[in-house]
């Protein structure tokens, strides 16, 4: 992300990096989701500050930040290697059960007060950010119990976390589990072991709150605006007509108080999720079952690939919730700032590669237009080619502009007739000429090796 540069023409010599035009919008201050009529100040419900600030929650977070969980990509192994020497003491932890493979699910707790809640995050295995937040979560409660902010939720709250829910899926850093699944698809029919435990734990708990900690696309935007999506939030549906009782209220004015604890670090980049009632999801129907459920969802932020941004954000956002239920504060929340939110907005392609000639061997040159999809859009890599043509209404997260230079497909790109098609890997020769022999550079998967 933040990449910019100078256009690259045809008559012009390689410059030292690529020609990129980044139309992510710059960070803008905090709009206030909800106005009271006088003045126009931000309200959002109650009148004293909470004992302990999202700021003062934001300084701890250096001291509470587990080592070893730099890269988003760690598997089950890695994960509890760096959670472990923080299990013990004010925080118990269990095996609650295994995946598919026989992959350790663990059940960790802290607190012994009487509002019980249950988080659990990466269901999806792709979905690590809440996991590592969870990692610092509880090292700051086994480091600092006597912390007035620990001190507040274990008297009033017992607190279950279940980190890394799909360690199969983590293991191959993707969505599914080891048999296929969509473990949030398998609420109803309980297919999954992974499925099967949340629901056991879920029927032993009877959690007053819950916690569904995801990631989202990188590329949805506020709807109405041009600002990524940071944090999305959801008080989910529990029926098809999405009303809302006292369990789901509660939820909405936790979410509330998530946008206020959020504010300093993401500002207006936060939106609402899609509240469809969905009745093989385990957001939705753990309300269903009784639990006031707040789904967070984690998107991007910009020049932080890796999501610690966000990592310190869901400590940040999670930590004051938690104090906000033990305490009882979140019920001063007002739950209309939270349904004043814009939902998730249209969603960007990764890149726009704009200007360029496509010369496919054998087959005549034309001036095309490429729209490429990243496996990994965070880290620019692996891509694949989503759209060819005219394309100059389209719009990007970024866009590399080739004019005056020929794309000459690598064989890589080609189907087994010598073709070119959508969803084939965007590997090109970028050239000065349509046989690919003077190289400008290399795109394979995204920009890389210059000649």
């Amino acid at each position: 992300m933040g990449r910019s540069a100078k256009r690259l023409r045809g008559d012009e010599k390689p410059l030292p990096h690529l020609s990129m035009t980044n139309t992510r919008p710059p960070l803008a201050p905090w709009v206030a989701a909800f106005l009271v009529a006088c003045g126009g100040a931000a309200s959002y419900g109650p009148t004293t500050p909470a004992p302990t600030s999202p700021t003062e929650i934001a300084d701890l977070h250096d001291g509470a930040r587990v080592t070893g969980l730099d890269d988003r990509r760690f598997d089950h192994q890695g994960y509890w290697d760096a959670v472990e020497p923080y299990l013990g003491g004010s925080v118990s932890s269990r095996v609650a059960g295994e995946s598919a493979e026989g992959r350790s699910i663990r059940h960790i707790t802290f607190g012994s007060g009487p509002v019980t809640v249950l988080l659990w995050s990466q269901m999806h295995g792709n979905e690590s950010t809440a996991s590592m937040a969870l990692a610092d979560m509880t090292r700051f409660f086994h480091d600092s119990p006597d912390h007035p902010l620990a001190r507040r939720i274990a008297e009033g709250a017992t607190v279950h976390m279940i980190p890394m829910l799909n360690p199969d899926g983590a293991e191959r850093f993707r969505r599914r589990n080891a048999q296929g699944i969509d473990v949030n698809r398998d609420a109803r029919r309980l297919q999954t072991p992974e499925g099967r435990l949340l629901k056991t734990v879920n029927d032993e708990l009877q959690p007053d709150f819950g916690f569904n900690l995801h990631d989202q696309s990188a590329a949805v935007r506020v709807s109405g605006t041009d600002l990524g999506v940071a944090i999305a939030l959801l008080a989910p549906a529990f029926n098809e007509a999405r009303d809302v009782d006292d369990k789901r209220r509660r939820a909405m004015q936790v979410a509330t108080l998530l946008i206020e604890a959020v504010e300093p670090l993401v500002g207006q980049h936060v939106a609402k999720y899609d509240d469809t009632f969905n009745p093989r999801a385990f957001g939705d129907l753990m309300g269903a079952w009784g639990a006031s459920t707040v789904l967070i969802e984690s998107g991007a932020w910009e020049d932080d690939p890796q999501k610690q941004h966000l990592r310190k954000t869901n400590f940040v956002g999670i930590l004051a919730a938690l104090d906000a239920i033990a305490t009882g504060r979140y019920a001063e929340y007002d739950p209309e700032v939270y349904e004043s939110l814009a939902y998730n907005g249209r969603r960007l392609p990764d890149l726009l590669i704009r200007g360029g000639t496509v010369a496919v061997p054998g087959i005549p040159v034309l001036e095309a237009d490429l729209l490429v999809e990243y496996s990994m859009p965070l880290l620019e890599e692996g891509g694949m080619i989503s759209d060819i043509g005219d394309l100059g209404t389209s719009e990007a997260q970024d866009t590399l502009d080739v004019d005056g230079l020929y794309l000459v497909p690598m064989s890589s790109a080609l189907d087994a007739g010598g073709g070119l098609d959508v969803g084939a890997p965007a590997h090109f020769t970028v050239a000065d000429d349509p046989e690919g022999r003077r190289v400008r550079f290399l795109f394979e998967g995204r920009p890389s090796t210059r000649r």
